[in-house]
């Protein structure tokens, strides 16, 4: 799949530009297995890069403007980086001003360049696109003017620009398309950074996704909402236990003990995090302990929290997990990403794949109207150059 999407990448780059690229990338996105919203509340998440990717061809244009083409929006622009970056109307070039005003801000001495672009990875699908066309721009402006940056500032830089977009985004989504590896899932602690890599063998399972097709318009106002919740509820905790430096320290019982100090809306919010944080460090123990049932019943109980108490969930989606509950082929399944929309991951058990497609799809079509469509991921390697 990526062969087709490298050749075709390449070819147009040799159409628009008249030569051959200097540098090819190939940027992925991510899914998360466990731990949604967990990343901008200092617990532990568990991404993995995917084998759904941007691909990026560039050369040094020898001035100092860069061109930048997006394939599939069949759109282009030009950005002159003796000007002052700031933001435009049309809103995924702002991505590519952010990483370009990040790299200066940080010091970094590079000249013009020619680039496109494009990918495979479903736009509005929770899956990260933004991230990965983040670091991949970075990576392959980095390659080409050989600045010394390591992985890991190059998904911090991704974030920051993120944050210039206006989107308040926590690491996970950087850090796993830099850093994600064949066959691997990252348990990182979005606290410190640190990191450990855990076998992601689904044996019997295959991984797929179920894309609702939907995006409601909730989500930016009401994901940054709940980051203030989260906040409050935090503050809170620590007026109570001062020992309790972040999330990860609190236990269900200490929060439970003084539920009366919360609104009910900021309790829910915090009783989720805790919990995830513990759905967490139990699904690291069932992958290397190879228990992939147990760790499709964290799932489950992760989508209830993201939708009864972190309340980020929707009709649609509610529908796709309730009935993948139902169903014996499925050992686990929730929403995955920022919520209201987008995509649920689901393990289905190997031989099953094509039936289950067919009963959701017929029964999504006929209860919303609308086409469901499938995406079978494999866990793959982070940002990368050919």
């Amino acid at each position: 799949m990526n062969d087709i999407l490298i050749k075709d990448t390449t070819a147009f780059f040799e159409k628009s530009f008249g030569s051959a690229p200097q540098k090819i990338v190939l940027s992925p996105g991510r899914i998360n297995i466990i731990g949604e919203h967990i990343d901008y509340n200092d617990g532990y998440v568990l991404p993995a890069a995917i084998d759904k990717v941007i691909c990026f061809a560039f050369e040094k244009s020898n001035s100092k403007k860069s061109k930048v083409i997006a394939i599939d929006l069949n759109e282009e622009f030009e950005i002159d980086l003796t000007d002052k970056v700031e933001l435009s109307d049309v809103v995924w070039t702002n991505y590519i001003r952010g990483v370009i005003k990040q790299l200066q801000d940080n010091g970094f001495s590079f000249e013009g360049f020619n680039c496109v672009f494009s990918s495979n990875i479903p736009v509005g699908s929770g899956l990260s696109s933004s991230a990965a066309l983040e670091c991949g721009m970075l990576f392959g402006i980095k390659e080409l003017f050989d600045l010394k940056i390591e992985k890991v500032d190059v998904a911090l830089m991704g974030q920051k620009a993120e944050h210039w977009v206006g989107i308040n985004c926590g690491i996970m989504d950087q850090f796993s398309s830099v850093h994600g590896l064949e066959n691997k899932v990252i348990k990182l602690d979005c606290n410190t950074l640190d990191f450990e890599y855990h076998d992601a063998d689904f044996k019997d399972y295959s991984l797929i996704l179920f894309d609702s097709n939907v995006k409601h318009s909730l989500f930016t106002s009401e994901y940054n909402n709940r980051r203030i919740e989260c906040e409050q509820g935090l503050a809170i905790i620590k007026n109570h236990f001062p020992e309790v430096k972040s999330f990860r320290d609190c236990s269900e019982e200490q929060l439970l003990s003084i539920q009366d100090q919360f609104t009910p809306v900021v309790f829910k919010r915090v009783h989720f995090v805790v919990k995830e944080i513990n759905r967490v460090i139990k699904a690291c123990v069932a992958l290397d302990n190879g228990n992939i049932e147990l760790l499709g019943q964290l799932l489950f109980e992760t989508h209830y929290g993201l939708s009864q108490e972190y309340e980020v969930s929707c009709e649609e989606l509610d529908m796709l997990v309730d009935t993948a509950k139902a169903d014996d082929a499925i050992i686990g399944s929730r929403v995955m990403g920022g919520g209201f929309g987008g995509c649920t991951i689901n393990l289905v058990k190997k031989g099953n794949e094509n039936e289950v497609k067919r009963k959701f799809s017929k029964l999504y079509l006929d209860t919303f109207g609308i086409e469901l469509k499938f995406y079978d991921v494999k866990i793959s390697n982070g940002t990368t150059l050919l």
